[in-house]
């Protein structure tokens, strides 16, 4: 019985030798000297930590493979020299099993099994894999031949290698149940609608507001030149933008309102839309456009195009109720959403953004942005239907907003009847700390402090203290309780076909 549990622990070691003994038969060349020099590349990780600095200068899915494979790489190199290496000591390959000018000089003194090199070559493309399939897939070759070159140059015996590429796979894949990879962006979906044709712009109403971003002097002259037969109302600084657009609304004649500036205007236009069944024709005048890029409006080639087809779709608006002044007598506000409200530091993180994105891009402003915010920043207590919290950030976004993270920038779908909900919350030890890691490492959505749902009613109290309200953009400050409702399908805005 001795003999036979002798020979079961042994037939690994055999075939280990076995393998190096083939590995050893190999005619010396160049190759050796490759092998060799990739194998000391991967030092310390050395080879993967370079290749995730050129990958980070690439932004989106890129930048979040390399910083996915890193972590992996980390967990895998920590879990094989901490924990495997103690629990599973065992002795190199000698000298004498590979010829002298291959072996690797000098030799590491650690424990031969697992191989952490290879666990850290196969960790790295793994991760990296996870979030972009291509990359990982180029990724592969580098790192089978780093675990292949530790055999090559004596390192390890060739189960080191095989146990070693087992964990680093292992912490990818576990790296991915806390860190899942984003969601895909659904399709864009819309529920078509009837809408007048306006060719050259006849039974168009347009206001132009001259506060708009891209607002430019020769702005209502170029308006007036690919909508001729349009009537355009601009409003300069000083006028009362609801009333003039109410007018521009009531023009004799009208079968469309169009609408020229921010989101602030843009909505104060749909409010004014829905109350007139007019449907409504957003034009790319804002800083940001959200709504105008959301509606496949967003540059004015586009606009015409389904103005003067009557092509049109149905959205759902978002109806707000700000209370703000005394408990006792309070003034009530009704407003309507096209696209988000937020309250807390949000505003700031925007601000932010849109401050360093030029130079940074989009991807790493958020983060710069978000490190600045909440660094210095503080929560504010708050009852959300009912449930207090400590809250670093509430938003709702009017339709459910794509990434599910702190930066949501597209909505697929303008007519799903929800509102997005999205709570970055200080309740827990340590928040902003957490706070800062999950932005760093992109796991703002599977993070604790973050909670997300959906729904069609959202009522918050700020319990008696003024809170600062930012509803598309446009700030309303003293506000102590605000609810927030959908209206199915109310606006009907234009919108070219595919």
């Amino acid at each position: 019985m001795q003999s036979i549990r002798h020979r079961r622990r042994s037939w690994p070691s055999r075939i280990d030798r076995y393998l190096l003994q083939h590995v050893s038969n190999l005619p010396g060349g160049s190759h050796d000297a490759f092998f060799r020099r990739l194998s000391a590349s991967a030092n310390q990780g050395k080879l993967w930590i370079g290749t995730a600095a050129i990958l980070a200068l690439f932004p989106g899915k890129t930048r979040r493979a390399a910083v996915h494979g890193l972590i992996a790489q980390g967990v895998a190199s920590a879990v094989t020299n901490l924990v495997f290496k103690t629990l599973l000591p065992r002795t190199r390959p000698l000298p004498e099993h590979l010829p002298v000018f291959r072996f690797v000089h000098p030799q590491p003194q650690s424990s031969s099994m697992p191989s952490g090199h290879s666990a850290s070559a196969v960790a790295f493309a793994v991760g990296a894999g996870l979030v972009r399939p291509a990359l990982g897939a180029a990724l592969v070759p580098a790192a089978l031949g780093v675990a292949y070159s530790r055999v090559h140059t004596g390192a390890h015996w060739p189960s080191d290698v095989i146990f070693g590429s087992a964990l680093g796979a292992g912490a990818a894949l576990v790296t991915r149940h806390w860190w899942p990879v984003r969601p895909p962006i659904p399709r864009t979906a819309r529920t078509w609608a009837e809408a007048p044709g306006l060719p050259d712009g006849e039974g168009l109403s347009i206001v132009v507001n001259t506060l708009g971003g891209s607002f430019k002097e020769e702005t209502a002259a170029a308006l007036k030149e690919v909508f001729p037969k349009a009537h355009i109302n601009t409003v300069q600084p000083d006028d009362d933008l609801v009333q003039q657009i109410n007018a521009t609304a009531d023009v004799p004649g009208t079968r469309a309102l169009g609408v020229w500036g921010g989101d602030g205007t843009v909505g104060a236009a749909a409010a004014a839309a829905v109350g007139r069944s007019l449907p409504l024709l957003v034009l790319p005048g804002g800083t940001l456009n959200h709504f105008a890029r959301d509606a496949g409006t967003g540059s004015l080639k586009d606009a015409v195009e389904a103005a003067t087809k009557g092509e049109a779709a149905l959205a759902d608006i978002g109806m707000v109720t700000a209370e703000r002044g005394l408990a006792g007598n309070p003034e009530v506000s009704k407003l309507v959403m096209l696209n988000t409200s937020s309250i807390g530091l949000y505003p700031n993180l925007v601000r932010r953004r849109e401050h360093l994105q030029p130079a940074l891009g989009k991807p790493l402003a958020g983060v710069v942005a978000m490190f600045r915010t909440f660094a210095a920043g503080t929560p504010i207590t708050l009852s959300v239907d009912g449930v207090r919290h400590k809250v670093w950030i509430a938003y709702l976004g009017r339709g459910r907003y794509y990434p599910r993270d702190h930066a949501p920038l597209i909505r697929p779908v303008m007519d799903d009847g929800v509102l997005d909900v999205r709570l970055i919350t200080a309740d827990e030890s340590f928040a902003r700390l957490r706070l800062l890691w999950a932005v760093l490492t992109g796991t703002v959505a599977g993070s604790r402090i973050t909670h997300l749902r959906e729904a069609t009613e959202v009522s918050i109290d700020a319990d008696g203290a003024p809170m600062a309200l930012a509803v598309d953009g446009e700030a309303l400050p003293g506000v102590r309780r605000v609810a927030y409702t959908v209206r199915r399908k109310a606006l009907t805005y234009y919108s070219p076909r595919p």
